[in-house]
């Protein structure tokens, strides 16, 4: 595939997802939103784990954080959902705070099993919130999501019922979030910092050694998928309308499952959760009928990627054909052979 088209073929694919919401049932639309969930999820993974170095799995605190925020915001402020996203993803980034000065103290399996003991600490602490429903949680009062701000003008543009307007901006938002989370992936990683950082992944004590400074990359890096964690936990949760501190706060559905994505897709790199999350989709719709068989596809899928293609999917093609449509390697300039003129 030429360089040239790489540009295009990405701009065309998003004019069409972006269209979707006019041309597109609704029932395709709120799919797509739950697969644009676990990507995102599975980008904000990537980047802690895959770049950083910071294997965390307790990033289902942020999305339970930043969805009782939301919650909050307009149960008891009386505030626009979209407003309440905002304030989730605020908490979210405030709750990495204490959580990372636990945790930075930790390393390897032991930073792990630590950001899942803290994720677990905020679960029990939400449960004790009764003005959230406690342990049985809450719902969002009725029409809540149609109310939200632009829904209306949504509403009139594509000539849709209030629901499907209102599925239309959230699906629009995680679209957004999405296609933010990759861009600004994509420049930090080939800036001077987001090569530090990948320094300090292979190797800290050599990276500290050539002046850059691994706690502090780290927890920039930590605070920043904390709050795009807690904004994509908020939205979701709009989708959703009811939260509970088990639904919130579940290491399957927002930890595993975007791990697994993740290691499938290729950790490490930025094409890497999408292909993942498009194996994870197919694979849910095409077993959804056969209940356990499905995790055991699951399983054994990511046991094969694990062994015969350890960079994952993504990787695999790029060793297989050379294509790489975001390099994160900067290319040395090429030098002009000298002409041997007569």
């Amino acid at each position: 595939m030429s360089r040239s088209l790489s540009p295009l073929i990405a701009l065309f694919a998003l004019a069409v997802l972006y269209a979707l919401p006019a041309i597109a049932p609704r029932a395709m639309v709120q799919d797509l939103f739950g697969i644009l969930t676990l990507l995102v999820l599975a980008m904000n993974w990537n980047l802690l784990a895959g770049f950083a170095g910071l294997v965390s799995v307790g990033q289902q605190a942020f999305v339970g954080i930043g969805a009782y925020a939301m919650f909050a915001a307009i149960i008891l402020m009386g505030l626009d959902p979209l407003v309440g996203v905002v304030i989730g993803g605020i908490a979210a980034a405030v709750f990495a705070v204490p959580m990372a000065f636990f945790a930075f103290r930790l390393n390897g399996a032991y930073f792990a099993i630590g950001t899942w003991v803290v994720a677990d600490i905020a679960r029990l602490a939400i449960s004790q919130w009764k003005a959230l429903g406690g342990g049985t949680g809450t719902s969002l009062p009725k029409g809540t999501a149609k109310e939200m701000a632009f829904v209306d003008g949504i509403k009139e543009m594509l000539d849709v019922s209030t629901a499907a307007a209102a599925d239309a901006l959230t699906y629009w938002l995680m679209l957004s979030l999405a296609v933010a989370m990759l861009v600004a992936s994509y420049i930090f990683l080939r800036s001077r910092m987001g090569l530090g950082l990948q320094a300090i992944r292979d190797n800290e004590n050599a990276a500290r050694s050539v002046g850059v400074d691994p706690l502090k990359l780290k927890a920039a890096v930590f605070l920043l998928t904390a709050f795009a964690t807690g904004l994509c936990g908020a939205l979701a949760f709009i989708q959703i309308t009811r939260v509970t501190p088990d639904a919130a706060f579940s290491v399957i559905d927002w930890t595993a499952f975007v791990i697994f994505i993740t290691v499938i897709g290729g950790i490490g790199t930025l094409p890497g959760p999408i292909v993942g999350v498009v194996v994870f989709y197919a694979l849910q719709r095409a077993l959804a009928d056969y209940g356990t068989i499905y995790l055991i596809v699951l399983g054994c899928l990511g046991i094969a990627v694990m062994l015969f293609a350890r960079r994952g999917l993504w990787g695999l093609f790029t060793d297989r054909t050379g294509i790489d449509p975001l390099p994160l390697r900067h290319r040395p300039p090429r030098v002009a052979k000298p002409s041997h003129s007569a």
